[in-house]
């Protein structure tokens, strides 16, 4: 099982959790959620978005099968204009490698995180474990407390 400073963090807060180990490479969320042989609805991917001004990131965590809205994203967290990181940007931002970028590794980092609103659909969700190849299912109340993720129609 690959232990990370993600795994050890839910440890430490005494978080159910399961690990999966998938190829080390950069997957989209529906091939991941193929090789988890999960709807990818549950598979939730992070995307880097910058403020136009200044201000900390954002990441937006949506289901495998969606887009971001950059319009509804924009509103929710009150800006006017927001656009996507290049992966170059994302990696040096967030200091993982995309694929790897989750928001259980990136807690006290200076982000805003956002969670489309499918996530209370679901008792558990996917997301990516803080490095290429490793993907955590948890309680999705577990996901939006531990983040202190705002939750809201992105996509």
């Amino acid at each position: 099982m690959a232990i990370n400073n993600v795994t050890r963090f839910l440890d430490s807060r005494k978080v159910p959790y399961t690990v999966f180990e998938l190829p080390r490479e950069k997957l989209g969320g529906e091939e991941t959620a193929h090789l988890l042989n999960a709807l990818p609805e549950i598979v939730f991917k992070s995307i880097v978005i910058l403020r136009k001004g200044s201000g900390k990131p954002i990441l937006a965590v949506v289901p495998g099968n969606k887009e971001v809205n950059l319009k509804k994203l924009a509103a929710s967290v009150g800006e006017k204009k927001v656009s996507p990181a290049t992966q170059r940007e994302a990696e040096r931002i967030t200091k993982l490698q995309a694929g790897g970028i989750s928001p259980l590794a990136l807690l006290n980092r200076g982000f805003e995180i956002v969670i489309h609103r499918s996530v209370q659909e679901f008792e558990e969700v996917h997301v990516s474990g803080g490095e290429l190849g490793v993907n955590i299912r948890l309680s999705s109340s577990d996901l939006v407390d531990l983040t202190r993720a705002k939750v809201a129609d992105i996509s």
